[in-house]
């Protein structure tokens, strides 16, 4: 039987990309995904010698000293999923087997164990919701393949065969559970998290069971290439800032895992865009830790391990520089573990340019600088049809003096009826009146619309950028452009310029956390000792008014936000012009207005 596995481990071969799949480059002893032997004894010497490094072990001790009397995970559905358990079971598999291989400590090994048969006798991993059963393989292989050489024969059976029967099986379509795997076909987070984790799962278990291994990994390495193509051409991703964080985690798991265990990435690093796409995460966060959320996300910054991971594969410090930045602490095993030599100086973020613009994904990023105080602004066109998009072409955040002024709400519950179905665009905040942009009587735009970036300049002083937004507003709008200008760190110009079919209203609205106090033409949004004046400079006769929130749905997010805005009577063409500025410099500013067809450097259609 021994020479048959070998056989097949050594002689089966499938074809992928470039390269062909094969088992006989694969590191048979464990550990062999991410961190090989070796590669552990020097992060553990590190960890006594480099200081960053020993505090970041001892941080990691702390987190695995509460887990050590945790329960283990209960087979308990939130909604539709078990998600909840099995990101819960992953962090606790990476954190305490982590410990162990640094700390030799039989403790940390013993808890992880438990949690992982706790997962192998669950009855299965949720497969109606595949993203439970790929984060339950993951964490389940890194843990078998991290602990192997501490796993009981008995526990490693019990783990292997919930790692085939509950994961791969159902991940091929090969158990009557299997339901509908679209994630093969998707350009989006679902691709990486699905196939980077059964790939994972795979390699854990290569050696034992090759034929069903390579039957993972050619699937796998079929499927990524779709997904990775959307970091093209420089790094965008259009599920917004919180996706990028989930997609590009689980891209950098898989390619590491293939790194270490098959000395190969197949291709997948060579994507476009993904060399570049840790631009895209340092731009989309604000001087205030917040990040510019469009789509399903919420506005929290920080750190991303995948930071760590880019900086590694393409030697570009600066991702690094970005974790040290956002002066956050490093909570997790993957930082550590990824921690890079030497340690960068965050100071390389600020001779950045502070400016940006994301031709994928047509999202622009305009600060005055880098210092927390700056004035930063996220505008998007982007497309209605993305993976968890919002009707939001057009909108924006601005942070000004140490405060969000503009803000996203941020997704909903997703457990709320229809949230990802029929009812999707009846929910405030996934529509139009929910976000920062002109709605025509209130409508929502076209859900099948996508918009373009037509002009940009990242120039100091010059910054700004123009959207071309009439898909999103046909056919009752001939044309619609909305264009930002940054003031330095003065504030902002808002430009909209809209062509009508025929005479309708519009309403001009942004959502703020202010309290506003209205003055005709002018607003004033006061939070936190700090005064912001909005001033409307066209149309003539335009007046502010704070507007009605709708009641939030039984079970969904409250809407802890204020609304401002005005109406413009039923016109067929109209110009809206709006200025932020602090209180104290809105009397000293007078920017001229000028046409959108003005602003800017063009952008080439694609």
């Amino acid at each position: 039987m021994n020479k048959i596995i070998a056989g097949l481990w050594l002689g089966v071969t499938l074809a992928a990309g470039a390269d062909e799949v094969t088992l006989a480059t694969l590191h048979r002893e464990h550990p062999r995904l991410i961190l090989t032997r070796t590669a552990w004894e020097t992060l553990r010497a590190r960890t006594s010698s480099d200081p960053v490094a020993k505090k970041m072990l001892q941080d990691l001790c702390a987190q695995g000293d509460k887990e050590l009397n945790s329960t283990p995970i209960t087979h308990e559905l939130i909604g539709p999923r078990l998600l909840d358990k099995s990101r819960t079971c992953l962090h606790r598999v990476t954190t305490l087997a982590t410990l162990y291989r640094l700390t030799g400590k039989a403790e940390y090994a013993a808890r992880a164990r438990k949690e992982m048969l706790t997962a192998a006798a669950f009855a299965d991993w949720n497969p109606s919701h595949f993203l439970d059963v790929a984060e339950m393989t993951t964490a389940l292989a890194l843990g078998y393949d991290w602990l192997y050489d501490v796993l009981p024969p008995d526990e490693r059976k019990a783990i292997k065969t919930a790692l085939v029967e509950k994961g791969l099986k159902p991940g091929l379509g090969d158990t009557p559970s299997s339901r509908s795997r679209f994630w093969l076909k998707a350009n989006h987070n679902w691709n990486q998290v699905c196939n980077g984790g059964l790939g994972i799962g795979a390699l854990a278990i290569a050696d034992e069971e090759p034929e069903l291994a390579l039957r993972v990994l050619k699937q796998s390495l079929a499927a990524l290439p779709l997904a990775l193509a959307s970091y093209a051409p420089d790094g965008g991703w259009n599920e917004g800032p919180g996706y990028w964080d989930y997609a590009t985690t689980y891209t950098a798991y898989i390619i590491a895992a293939l790194e270490s265990a098959l000395d190969k990435d197949f291709g997948l690093k060579q994507a476009a865009g993904l060399d570049r796409t840790g631009f895209f995460h340092l731009y989309s966060v604000g001087p205030l830790n917040r990040t510019f959320n469009f789509a399903d996300a919420g506005d929290r910054g920080g750190p991303s391990w995948s930071m760590f991971w880019l900086a590694h594969a393409y030697r570009q410090p600066v991702f690094a520089a970005d974790n040290f930045f956002c002066d956050k602490k490093l909570k997790g095993a993957n930082y550590l573990l990824w921690l890079p030599a030497p340690v960068p100086d965050a100071t390389l973020v600020e001779k950045l340019p502070p400016n940006a613009f994301f031709r994928g994904v047509d999202v622009a990023f305009l600060r005055s600088g880098w210092d927390s105080k700056a004035t930063f602004v996220g505008f998007k066109a982007g497309d209605n049809k993305a993976n968890h998009s919002h009707l939001d072409l057009g909108t924006f955040v601005l942070d000004l003096r140490g405060q969000r002024w503009c803000e996203d709400l941020g997704s909903d519950e997703y457990n709320l009826p229809g949230y990802f179905g029929k009812q999707r665009w009846t929910y405030y905040r996934l529509m139009s009146a929910g976000h920062n942009v002109c709605t025509l009587g209130g409508a929502n735009q076209d859900p099948k619309a996508k918009a373009a970036m037509v002009a940009f300049d990242g120039t100091p002083g010059k910054a700004c950028a123009v959207a071309d937004l009439t898909a999103g507003y046909a056919p009752a709008a001939k044309k619609a452009q909305r264009g930002i200008l940054l003031l330095g760190s003065a504030g902002a110009l808002v430009q909209d310029e809209i062509t009508l079919a025929k005479p309708q209203e519009i309403i001009w609205a942004i959502h703020t956390q202010a309290k506003i106090t209205l003055a005709g033409r002018e607003a004033r949004l006061m939070q936190k000792g700090q005064t912001l004046v909005a001033r409307i400079l066209e149309p003539a006769g335009a007046k502010f008014e704070e507007m009605t929130l709708p009641p939030t749905p039984p079970t969904g997010h409250p809407l802890h936000s204020n609304k401002l805005g005005f109406r413009v009577p039923a016109t067929a063409a109209a110009r809206l012009v709006v200025v932020f500025a602090p209180a104290e410099d809105m009397p000293k500013l007078a920017p001229a207005v000028r046409p959108l067809s003005l602003w800017g450097k063009p952008i080439a259609a694609n």
